[in-house]
């Protein structure tokens, strides 16, 4: 007997008992009355299949469910890692930015007076107001501060003119528990009290692992430091300052974000 009679055969048996009959499983054989649907060999697959799933098949889910989700979750983590060290070298960035530009600017307009004034009055004392540039260290890191003149004033009144004599003070502090630098700017008109050293500034930025100047004289000579009241600079401003700045990086400290611009002084040389 072919394939296609015993076929035909199951479609006629189907025909004549599926409207009277029901289904029911018996000794894990299909049944329609008292007869058999399907041949043994699928009835004992059938009925393995309702008996459930081994062990060793619900460890094998547990397994590939715990590498998808290992997988999805190492994903979400390092996207939200990347994110946050983005946004972090984005606000370094602007901070630097903002800081270099600022002191620039200052120094573009810096000169040297022959006088200075007297806090609280019009009179002016005979005394040179020099640029001073000094090299320190704190806390095993070094940094540079500066002092100098400067009409680059910054006021907060419209009366008040923009091009003003004051004086400017970049310092550095220590930031509390991290071992990191902040630094100050300092802008006291001539006419003021100046307020003790290393104080009365507003804060330029933060994070900061080290922040150096480099002085050039006329001949295009570098030094770390500069004094103009004394030495071979004496009554001289600096032709070129370089500026460098290195903020740390939280995710890799060996290898901090570095800045570096440098300025010409029209006055200078």
């Amino acid at each position: 007997m072919s394939s296609t009679d015993i076929a035909s055969g199951y479609i006629d048996f189907f025909r004549s008992r599926i409207r009277d009959a029901r289904f029911r499983i018996q000794d894990g054989r299909w049944m329609i009355g008292k007869h058999e649907i399907f041949p043994q060999r699928f009835s004992l697959r059938l009925c393995a299949f309702a008996r459930g799933f081994t062990l060793l098949e619900v460890l094998i889910a547990i397994f590939m469910f715990a590498l998808v989700a290992s997988a999805i979750f190492t994903a979400y983590t390092g996207t939200f890692r990347i994110i946050d060290e983005s946004e972090s070298r984005a606000d370094i960035c602007e901070m630097a930015g903002i800081a270099l530009e600022r002191i620039s600017e200052d120094l573009e307009s810096a000169y040297i007076a022959n006088v200075e004034h007297t806090p609280g009055s019009d009179k002016a004392n005979p005394a040179m107001v020099m640029l001073v540039g000094e090299k320190k260290e704190l806390m095993g890191r070094s940094y540079g501060t500066l002092r100098f003149l400067s009409l680059a004033h910054l006021t907060f009144s419209e009366e008040e003119p923009v091009a003003k004599p004051t004086e400017i003070v970049y310092y550095v502090t220590a930031r509390d528990g991290e071992g990191l630098l902040e630094l100050y700017r300092s802008d006291t008109l001539l006419s003021h009290e100046r307020p003790d050293a290393e104080s009365g500034g507003l804060l330029l930025c933060e994070g900061l692992s080290s922040i150096g100047f480099t002085y050039y004289d006329s001949e295009g000579e570098a030094h770390e430091t500069w004094d103009s009241g004394e030495g071979e600079s004496k009554g001289k401003l600096p032709s070129r300052v370089s500026i460098s700045m290195e903020f740390a990086d939280s995710t890799n400290p060996d290898t901090p974000y570095k800045f570096m611009t440098g300025v010409e002084i029209p006055m200078g040389g």
